[in-house]
């Protein structure tokens, strides 16, 4: 690769000159400074981020009411004056991933036009699930859908402390069929298109800047076409540092529902108590476990607790799939889908919205969510996509994931609504969110057995993800290393779980958590929206060389 690209984007190798004195940029990508604990220190975004996290989780700790409160405040006006930005910006990245593979552009290849795949398309599928939804899954099979059937049931319902008004959507009061067609099209809109066009868009980013033009492997590089040199100073900085806040509060606000989950699962089947105690111990356990997977390293830690959690998915999925309403499962996943597509231009609409419960308690939390998460998926999807041109990307990030979401939903939360229709059952309707998993079980065979496969998978899911996400947080503050020392891993680890703690120990309990990913959501999501304009740019260059 030649100095520069026809649109003045630099290769890293010999340009040191063109770079903060932070860094250094040759064969081995970036050096920083190796600073006290043996912690590769990227100054000053691992300075800025690590000690904003520990004064966050002391003020928290000390101030639990307080804190309660502010959160509280925060989500209500991030919600309700930002709950049109949200949806708008969902719907430009799904729109912008269409555009780019009908566009010329669509041709580029991620690494080269010699490039080859590193994967083949069955292992590479196989990540692409693997990256992104484990214990969303896991908490909202069951409860999301049964959650939108029971509000459409009855127009507006109340349901997990979320107020629903389905009128907008047309409404479905007292019709089953229709109630069941729109409570799955709207679970389908929080885990379809828009959720893998947001993670789309960083992956395409870090793997374009990573493998095309030679930069690191952290945020900041996406924006060199916009910022020039300026992106290895403070602008630079700021953003990186946003996204290791906006990845940490996200996997601490998965970590919590996952502790909760795990928690109302042991209280069924064990009797052990349900409350902030037993979570904070299942927090520290798991997180403790999570210690040990770092310490193994990828091959021998969190490689091989995915293969086992898929391995444990698939059967369970299989399970219920067989043994529940499987005719009426596999007949529904398809009308599933259509309702998906009638409902969709309602559903994303940002203006003129009614249901604004629905629109601020789901849909914008949603959103925020999956922006959180989009740095740490979209670097693990990035690292396997080397060699696959940006059309095959696209259609392969948006489409599998999305496909295999439709049908875990189907499963699962299509057998607890027809446990409802047909054999008259309202527990898992009923039930608290985090119970409604193990209520549809309860109707099933061998409910012991499976209860606890669902307890052990969300649990192994909370270790893959905070493993994961303390690799992807320590290659953006070690300014895009992927070989950082191991005490760095260990910190980001260790604060993980203690942002999940000490939010889930405030006034507002998960409620909390979902503050926190609301309120770095949404300066993320800027950062998104530029993205797609540096990715624009960093295509047409790759065309023209």
């Amino acid at each position: 690769m030649s100095d520069s690209d026809p649109q003045g984007i630099p290769a890293p190798e010999g340009r040191a000159d063109l770079i903060d004195t932070d860094y250094e940029i040759g064969q081995d990508n970036i050096e920083t400074s190796i600073g006290p604990f043996g912690l590769d220190i990227h100054n000053p975004v691992f300075l800025i981020s690590g000690l904003t996290i520990v004064a966050f989780v002391f003020y928290t700790l000390a101030l639990p009411e307080q804190a309660g409160r502010a959160f509280s405040a925060s989500f209500d006006f991030v919600t309700q004056r930002f709950d049109w930005f949200f949806l708008s910006a969902g719907n430009i990245f799904v729109l912008f991933c269409l555009m780019l593979i009908v566009t010329p552009l669509g041709k580029v290849r991620l690494g080269g036009a010699e490039a080859t795949p590193d994967y083949s398309y069955v292992g590479w599928f196989a990540m692409l699930f693997a990256a992104g939804m484990g214990i969303g899954l896991m908490f909202y099979g069951v409860a999301e859908p049964m959650t939108h059937f029971s509000s459409a049931m009855g127009g507006i319902a109340s349901e997990g402390g979320v107020r629903t008004d389905w009128a907008p959507l047309g409404g479905a009061a007292g019709n089953e069929a229709d109630a069941v067609r729109l409570g799955m099209a709207a679970t389908i809109y929080h885990w379809g298109l828009h959720p893998w066009a947001i993670y789309a868009i960083v992956a395409l980013a870090l793997a374009l800047f990573s493998y095309n033009k030679g930069l690191p492997l952290t945020i900041r590089s996406a924006f060199y076409p916009l910022l020039g040199e300026r992106v290895w100073g403070w602008w630079g900085h700021v953003i990186d540092t946003l996204a290791v806040f906006a990845t940490l509060f996200g996997l601490a606000t998965s970590l919590g529902f996952g502790a909760t989950q795990a928690n109302a699962g042991l209280n069924e089947l064990f009797g052990l108590p349900v409350g902030p105690t037993t979570e904070v111990l299942l927090i520290s356990g798991i997180t403790a476990i999570a210690l040990i997977s770092v310490l193994r390293g990828l091959d021998g830690g969190v490689k091989v607790l995915s293969e086992i959690n898929m391995g444990l998915a698939f059967l369970l999925l299989a399970f219920v799939l067989i043994v529940g309403p499987t005719l009426a499962i596999l007949t529904g996943f398809l009308d599933y889908l259509l309702a998906y597509v009638q409902y969709l231009p309602s559903l994303s609409n940002p203006v003129g919205r009614e249901d604004v419960n629905f629109l601020q308690g789901w849909t914008s939390f949603y959103w925020a969510w999956w922006i959180s998460w989009s740095p740490f998926v979209g670097m693990f999807i990035a690292r396997v996509s080397r060699g696959r041109s940006v059309r095959e990307f696209i259609i392969a990030v948006l489409l599998v994931p999305s496909l295999v979401c439709v049908l875990w939903m189907s499963v699962f939360g299509g057998t607890a609504i027809q446990q409802v229709i047909q054999d008259g059952y309202t527990a898992a309707q009923d039930a608290p969110l985090e119970l409604k998993l193990f209520k549809m079980l309860d109707m099933l065979p061998l409910t012991a057995i499976t209860s606890l496969v669902g307890i052990v998978l969300v649990i192994v899911f909370f270790v893959t993800s905070s493993d994961s996400g303390s690799l992807v947080i320590d290659t953006i503050t070690a300014g895009g290393k992927v070989d950082a020392p191991v005490p760095q891993r260990v910190f980001w680890c260790i604060f993980e779980g203690a942002v999940a703690i000490v939010l889930l120990l405030s006034a507002g309990g998960l409620a909390s958590l979902q503050s926190m990913v609301i309120s770095t959501g949404l300066p993320f999501t800027l950062v998104l929206l530029v993205m797609c304009y540096a990715i624009w740019k960093g295509l047409r260059a790759e065309r023209r060389a």
